[in-house]
C-alpha cells in the first residue's frame, strides 16, 4: 500500500507517494505557506495529499502513514516541533494538526536529516550497514546516525545536530546563536560565500567571469564547476573548503567510527570530485589507522520523502 511523505523546506514543500519498493511514484511541490503557521502547513498538506491521491486513483482515507520531514528540533515523542528557525515554527503541535486531517493514518514527524538518513539506510548508500552517518551539505549542515542498524534519535530523543558542533573557537556567528559551528564552514552556503569573496579579489578568474561581474550570483555549484575546469581561484577556494570539511569528518570518525559516511545535499551531488580528496584528508587527520568509506548519498531529492513515508 502507498504511503505519503512530505519534505518541508523554508521555500518549498515536496510530497510523494511511496510504494512497497521504496520508490516515489507520484510527486508534487508547492511553495511553503510562510507566515501561516502550523495550521497553514497542515492545510496545504491536506490539499496536496488530495491531489496526489486523485492522480494515483486512490482515496486519501486509504493512506496508512503520513510522514513529515522538516528542518527542526522535535520533542522526544516526535509530536511537536520545538524549534524550526527557517520555518518560524516554535512549539508547534504539527502531529495533532495532521491527525485532524488524516484520522485514519499513522502520523510520523522526523527531522529532515534523520529522514534522509533512514532513507539511505533502507534504500541507498547506507543500505545494510550497522553503523553509518549521513551528512547533508546544503544551506546548512544536517546529519543523522545509524547505530546497530537503526536510526539513532539521540540519547534524550531530540535527534542529533552535527552541524552545530563547534569547529572554530570564537568563530563565525551561526544562525543558532553560537559561534564557530561546523555549519558555518562546511555547508554549501559557506563554500559559496568563500567563492564570492575570492571572485572579488580575482576579477580575471573564471569564477569571476562566469558570474558576469555579479559575485552575489555565485553558489556552491559555480565554485565546484569552475574548480573542475581548472580555475586556480576556484580550486584554492575548494581546497580550503575540503580542509574544513575533512577536519569536521575526522572528528566524527574519531567519535563514531562509522562503517560508511554518506554525503548528501547539494554538494553531495559533486560525487567523487568531493569524496576522493576527502578520503585522503580524513584518513590523515583521524585517530585510527584507517576509517570507513566516504561515499556520495544515492537518493538525492527523494531522500526526505522516502524516509518520512517509511519511518518506523
Amino acid at each position: 500500500m502507498l504511503r505519503l511523505g512530505f519534505d518541508v523546506g523554508g521555500t518549498n514543500v515536496a510530497a510523494g507517494l511511496v510504494n512497497e519498493e521504496k520508490q516515489v511514484v507520484h510527486r508534487l511541490s508547492e511553495r511553503f505557506p510562510r507566515g501561516e503557521g502550523g495550521e497553514g502547513l497542515a492545510g496545504l498538506m491536506q490539499s496536496m495529499a488530495g491531489r496526489l491521491c486523485r492522480e494515483a486513483g486512490l482515496d486519501v482515507s486509504g493512506l496508512t502513514q503520513v510522514g513529515v520531514a522538516l528542518p527542526g528540533t522535535l520533542d522526544p515523542e516526535r509530536q511537536t516541533v520545538l524549534h524550526a528557525y527557517n520555518l518560524n515554527f516554535h512549539q508547534t503541535p504539527l502531529a495533532h494538526l495532521l491527525r485532524q486531517r488524516f484520522p485514519g493514518a499513522r502520523i510520523c514527524l522526523l527531522n529532515d536529516a534523520d529522514a534522509a538518513t533512514w532513507a539511505e539506510q533502507i534504500a541507498g548508500a547506507l543500505r545494510g550497514c550497522e553503523t553509518g552517518l549521513l551528512l547533508t551539505l546544503g544551506t546548512g549542515v544536517g546529519g543523522g546516525i545509524i547505530n546497530q542498524g537503526r536510526l539513532f534519535h539521540g540519547g534524550l530523543g531530540r535527534g542529533v545536530e552535527p552541524g552545530h558542533m563547534p569547529l572554530h573557537l570564537g568563530g563565525r556567528r551561526c544562525s543558532c546563536g553560537q559561534r564557530g559551528c561546523a555549519e558555518r564552514y562546511c555547508s554549501a552556503r559557506a563554500l559559496a560565500c568563500s567563492g564570492r569573496q575570492a571572485a572579488l579579489k580575482a576579477p580575471d578568474s573564471l569564477l569571476a567571469q562566469v558570474s558576469h561581474g555579479r559575485p552575489e550570483l555565485i553558489n556552491a555549484k559555480t565554485v565546484v564547476d569552475c574548480a573542475m575546469r581548472d580555475d586556480p581561484t576556484a580550486q584554492a577556494v575548494f581546497r580550503g573548503y575540503l580542509e574544513e570539511l575533512s577536519s569536521f569528518l575526522a572528528s566524527l570518525v574519531n567519535l563514531l567510527d562509522p562503517e560508511i559516511i554518506a554525503l548528501g545535499g547539494g554538494l553531495g551531488q559533486s560525487g567523487e570530485f568531493l569524496c576522493a580528496p576527502l578520503r585522503e584528508l580524513v584518513a590523515a587527520k583521524c585517530f585510527f589507522q584507517s576509517c570507513g568509506q566516504i561515499v556520495p548519498a544515492e537518493l538525492g531529492n527523494d531522500a526526505g520523502i522516502v524516509g518520512a513515508a517509511l519511518a518506523e
